[in-house]
C-alpha cells in the first residue's frame, strides 16, 4: 500500500509501525466500539461509515462525529467488497450479506479516531519501502 500511494502522489513509500497495548480498551476515558466477528451490526456499521451522505450521526451505527474513540473488529478489505456492493444495491439482504461474510477470512484493526485515542500508541520504527 505505500508503494501503490507513493506512486499515486509522488514520494517516497514509508511505513510507521506502533504498538498499542489493547488493555487500554478496557479504560474508561476512552469511547470504544469492539466487533468481534461480522455480523449485521458491524456491516451497517461499515457502511455507514463509508456513506459520505450519511446524516444521522448520532446513531449508534455511525462514526462520522467521532464518538468512539476508537473502533476494533474486523477489516472491510477488497475481499468483501463486492459483497457490500451487492447488499447497498438491494441485490441481497443482510442475512445474506453476514453469511457471505462467515466464509471469508477476514483480519481485525484497530481504528484510531480522535486525538485522545492516539495518545496510547507508542512508535516503534519506521521503515523505508523502496
Amino acid at each position: 500500500m505505500a508503494k501503490r500511494t507513493a506512486r499515486i502522489f509522488s514520494g517516497a513509500p514509508v511505513v510507521t509501525a506502533f504498538m498499542f497495548d489493547d488493555t487500554a480498551l478496557s479504560e474508561r476515558n476512552l469511547s470504544v466500539k469492539v466487533f468481534t466477528e461480522p455480523t449485521a451490526e458491524w456491516a451497517l456499521f461499515v457502511l455507514n461509515n463509508r456513506n459520505r451522505d450519511f446524516r444521522d450521526h448520532a446513531d449508534s451505527d455511525s462514526n462520522h462525529d467521532n464518538k468512539y474513540d476508537i473502533v476494533s473488529g474486523p477489516v472491510a478489505n477488497d475481499d468483501i467488497a463486492l459483497l457490500f456492493r451487492t447488499f447497498a444495491n438491494g441485490y441481497i439482504g443482510i442475512e445474506a450479506l453476514v453469511e457471505g461474510m462467515k466464509h471469508r477470512k477476514l483480519s481485525d484493526q484497530y481504528s484510531f479516531h480522535t486525538d485522545h485515542s492516539i495518545t496510547y500508541l507508542t512508535k516503534t520504527e519506521v521503515v523505508s519501502c523502496e
